[in-house]
């Protein structure tokens, strides 16, 4: 049986077949990037991005997967500063593919490679740590269209 499911401080967008969580303090930018991820979509930047929860949301761990929903009260809302709330289109339910977290303490230009992945409920993600001065949408979207950097020399 697994554990029920946690509500947690999180944005959440579909892109694609998996979810990319958002996290950060009250104010750090969640819901102006999942706007910006879907505007990159209808740009044709990255694939298809669908809003699945904003400002909070459930996780649960089930099979090796880590899934998100929105809370019932959010379904389909998103904040846009300076607009007030707006309604979209959402998915109700997804898989966590990537989590990206802003303000994020141990941002670093180069991180280390423990830093670009985490464990959440038993189920490790590739992380994309974020610091406060910086935008998160050029990584996000490299992260999404590029191999995974330069692998070490062997010797």
């Amino acid at each position: 049986m697994s554990p029920a499911p946690t509500s947690v401080h999180a944005s959440a967008v579909l892109i694609g077949d998996r979810a990319v969580l958002i996290r950060g303090p009250s104010g750090s930018g969640k819901s102006r990037l999942v706007f910006e991820l879907i505007l990159a979509s209808q740009a044709g930047q990255i694939p298809e991005a669908m809003l699945v929860a904003d400002d909070r949301a459930y996780l649960e761990a089930s099979d090796g997967r880590l899934r998100v929903r929105p809370v019932p009260e959010l379904v389909g809302l998103l904040e846009i500063r300076g607009l007030g709330i707006r309604r979209l289109d959402c998915a109700t339910a997804a898989i966590v593919g990537l989590v990206v977290d802003l303000d994020a303490p141990d941002a670093a230009r180069l991180p280390d490679a423990e830093a670009l992945q985490i464990e959440l409920h038993g189920i490790r993600l590739p992380r994309i740590p974020v610091e406060s001065s910086f935008n998160p949408l050029p990584l996000i979207v490299a992260h999404l269209t590029t191999a995974d950097g330069i692998p070490p020399l062997r010797r």
